[in-house]
């Protein structure tokens, strides 16, 4: 009588589990078709909009705008999903919205899955048309020539510093300016399709081989350590050769095929990759901007503390600082800066004339949105 008694409580408990989780899942049904007839009813408007732009041969892309949309959103939400979800979400939704006026054309340095691939994403979302180049030299051009509306390039680390093909490239092509910036933060995982103790090559970019030498030197200390073009080639190379290794993106894992033998293998915990988007299109006013400017200074003893000194008394907030050989026959330098505020504010432009006055070049970077994303 008691096998039985327990039975019946034991199908009972169970007939009402399946009855709640029916009656949850309706629920989710109703408000998946509410959500789909909310997100159709936005494109729609997005739609609207595009015409009005198109008729004041406005721009599609508005980082402006849309920092401002995720800005208010994530400000709203009081979960319990967390801030990086709502604006994966928001981003996709802008970004099929943006598609309806035009696809946008993206270039970044591939292949896929490379973390420039990544970052472009995650400005972007999915709904464009990117362009794997080779180089970030090439992602430049692409852009430069108009094959590109857009490009996606590094251009700093917090463990390497500056990225040197990216500050080239602005000296040689100085009329392409950043639009938005994109800040990453950068997981790095040993891949592979053998055993730890088999691995005799790792491939990866170089950045990436820096940003992991203190990991990989105690824990496969037998592999040599080869540099190619992207992760997400030496993820390519890992699958085609035995005993090949690669440090990568989890994406580029799944990608080739590889198991991931280790996950989060930077030797620092805070390794944050910030990405340039570069384009010709000026970038409106949010409130929370930076602008960015290259300049240089006359060789003479204190010129270059007396460029800086126009931030300080103008009470302008420096947030990047880099030097840079110069392309001149003078073993001269350019400095780059960025620093807080909008081209358009009163304080900036006071900075950027200053500035004028006491440098012999300078040239404008753009102002654009920060990326206020939580490493």
């Amino acid at each position: 009588m008691t096998r039985k008694s327990e039975g019946g409580t034991n199908t009972a408990t169970a007939n009402r589990t399946a009855s709640s989780l029916k009656s949850l899942r309706s629920q989710i049904d109703k408000l998946d078709l509410h959500i789909l007839k909310l997100v159709n009813e936005r494109a729609a408007i997005a739609g609207e909009i595009g015409k009005v732009k198109n008729d004041q041969s406005a721009e599609v892309f508005s980082p402006a705008r849309e920092e401002e949309v995720l800005y208010n959103m994530l400000e709203a939400s009081k979960g319990p999903l967390d801030p990086n979800t709502i604006r994966a979400i928001f981003r996709e939704i802008m970004s099929g919205s943006r598609a309806l006026q035009r696809v946008l054309k993206v270039a970044y340095l591939g292949p896929e899955y490379s973390f420039s691939h990544l970052a472009a994403v995650e400005r972007f979302g999915q709904a464009v048309e990117f362009l794997r180049v080779g180089s970030i030299q090439a992602v430049f051009e692409e852009v430069n020539r108009g094959h590109a509306d857009f490009g996606v390039v590094p251009l700093e680390n917090s463990t390497d510093g500056r990225v040197a093909d990216t500050l080239d490239m602005f000296l040689r092509l100085p009329q392409l300016i950043i639009c938005a910036e994109v800040k990453l933060r950068i997981r790095h995982n040993l891949m592979a399709n053998c055993d730890q103790p088999d691995i005799r090559r790792i491939y990866s970019k170089p950045q990436a081989l820096s940003q992991c030498r203190s990991w990989l030197s105690k824990n496969v200390p037998h592999a040599s350590l080869h540099e190619v073009s992207s992760t997400a080639t030496a993820a390519e190379l890992a699958q085609k050769e035995p005993g090949a290794a690669a440090v990568a993106s989890r994406q580029a894992a799944v990608k080739y095929g590889l198991r991931v033998l280790f996950t989060d293998i930077e030797d620092s915990p805070f390794n944050l990759t910030r990405f340039a988007v570069i384009g010709h299109q000026k970038c409106g006013k949010t409130g929370h901007d930076k602008t960015a400017v290259m300049f240089r200074v006359p060789h003479n003893p204190g010129s270059l503390v007396e460029a800086l000194d126009i931030f300080k008394q103008a009470k302008v907030n420096l947030t990047w600082i880099e030097s840079f050989p110069a392309k001149t026959a003078k073993p001269e330098y350019v400095f780059f800066v960025d620093f807080e505020g909008h081209i358009e504010d009163p304080k900036v432009a006071k900075v950027i004339k200053s500035l004028h006055d006491h440098c012999l070049e300078v040239n404008i970077l753009g102002s654009f949105p920060m990326d206020q994303t939580s490493s």
